[in-house]
């Protein structure tokens, strides 16, 4: 894209609106309240297949995607610009994804399509090089896009646009944001799920909730795959009504005719079944974005155990040394401890000891409860921030579950229909004979 379109687009130190977690302003954009997919058309517009050798030079086969973008003031103009185009391999999607959930922690980040075909009926081809399979990638990613660019908060973060726009240099200006070593540890956030002692009730009801999401949303794909390996072999079976009809009218002469007609009907109808069931392989890619989002949502519910945590321990940690500091001042021990023996056993420490470890006490103090304060904000904006974007995705996911749902049921009836329609036909064949 030109230069003077990344200067529109693209905010400057002074605003004050759109932070990141950090209060940083140096990944977002300048315009609060419109999102990037107001401002530019985007979509992942085809997949190839490339060769090359991977970090350890060894040669390797991979796919990349063309992402094309175009400014919307132009198509609102009736203006028909070539697209800016580049491409992008999964891996680079993943980074950017990774960034996003480090950079915002509050947010239900959208997920990406599955790597490799999972809960998939056995004529379907689970290689991740099949072209039917990167088909369906391809328009998941282009999902995963709209989703983020349409997002009120993550589509106004620099680093997505330059994902967009710029081919080379991008994965240097990720890293350069630090965003890895903001990454919390799997250790830290098992040890604050189980360690946390006051959580928000309404997080722990969320994280179960993701849980029943993912268990439901696995059993229902796993039925279907059932359900689409059996329904394959009846439709196939059909051709054998078929082949017989057809052999049968060759040795009939009033009712072959019939009989034939009758036979392409029952072919047709066995054929059928291949469209039909990649068709409804869309409505379980459907599905399996909300059995990805389950994980998504609990990174946000993990996110706030590990800073209510954090801010459990800086209060504990505080309030042990003000108990020291009354103690050292008082002498009077209420606690066991290995400091409290010694002085009992070579007698107390000299005064000015005592007050250099008064003095001490009080500055570690004085930064305990900075810390506290800190941490107390830290977990309260994450609370405000995280609860908001959780009810913006809980309308979100009822409206495009309903809506896949209505159409797979309206597909599944369309499907019986065309059952019938073909029985209609042979009756009316048989009819005729």
């Amino acid at each position: 894209m030109s230069e003077d379109g990344r200067e529109e687009l693209v905010g400057t130190d002074d605003d004050s609106e759109n932070m990141a977690v950090d209060g940083s302003l140096n990944n977002t954009m300048v315009e609060e309240g419109c999102t990037l997919l107001g401002r530019m058309e985007i979509c992942v517009a085809e997949a190839e297949k490339r060769s090359g050798k991977n970090a350890v030079n060894m040669q390797e086969t991979f796919t990349v995607y063309l992402i094309e973008t175009r400014p919307m003031d132009a198509v609102a103009d009736g203006r028909n610009p070539a697209p800016d185009s580049l491409w992008r391999r999964y891996s680079e999607f993943e980074l950017l994804r990774n960034y996003l959930i480090v950079t915002y922690p509050y947010i239900v980040v959208p997920p990406l399509p599955e790597k490799r075909a999972e809960f998939v009926w056995h004529k379907l081809s689970a290689d991740n090089m099949d072209p039917d399979f990167v088909e369906r990638r391809r328009v998941g990613l282009e999902n995963f896009l709209l989703r983020v660019a349409s997002h009120p908060v993550l589509s106004n973060d620099k680093i997505l646009y330059h994902f967009l726009t710029e081919e080379q240099g991008w994965k240097e200006v990720v890293y350069e944001t630090g965003f890895q070593a903001k990454a919390d540890s799997w250790l830290r956030a098992l040890s604050a799920t189980f360690r946390v002692r006051n959580p928000d009730k309404r997080f722990m009801e969320m994280k179960q909730y993701s849980d029943e999401l993912q268990s439901h949303a696995s059993q229902l794909l796993r039925a279907r795959a059932k359900v689409a390996d059996r329904l394959y072999g009846v439709y196939k079976v059909h051709g054998n009504y078929g082949r017989v009809f057809s052999e049968w009218s060759a040795i009939e002469r009033e009712m072959g005719d019939g009989l034939q007609s009758a036979g392409h009907h029952m072919d047709a109808y066995a054929a059928s079944i291949d469209d039909i069931l990649e068709e409804e392989e869309h409505y379980a890619d459907q599905l399996k974005e909300y059995l990805f989002y389950a994980e998504a949502l609990r990174a946000v519910c993990r996110k706030h155990e590990l800073t209510q945590f954090e801010l459990e321990m800086a209060s504990q940690d505080l309030i042990s040394k003000k108990q020291q500091r009354e103690e050292l001042a008082t002498g009077i021990v209420r606690t066991f401890s290995f400091k409290g023996m010694t002085n009992k056993l070579f007698g107390q420490e000299a005064p000015e000891q005592r007050e250099a470890r008064l003095k001490l006490l009080e500055e570690l103090i004085v930064e305990g409860e900075e810390a506290v304060k800190e941490k107390t904000v830290e977990c309260e904006e994450h609370v405000e921030r995280a609860w908001v974007d959780m009810q913006r995705f809980k309308e979100q996911k009822d409206k495009d579950l309903r809506e896949a749902l209505i159409n797979f049921a309206v597909m599944q009836i369309s499907m019986c229909k065309k059952g019938i329609q073909v029985w209609s036909n042979a009756k009316e064949c048989f009819l005729k004979m």
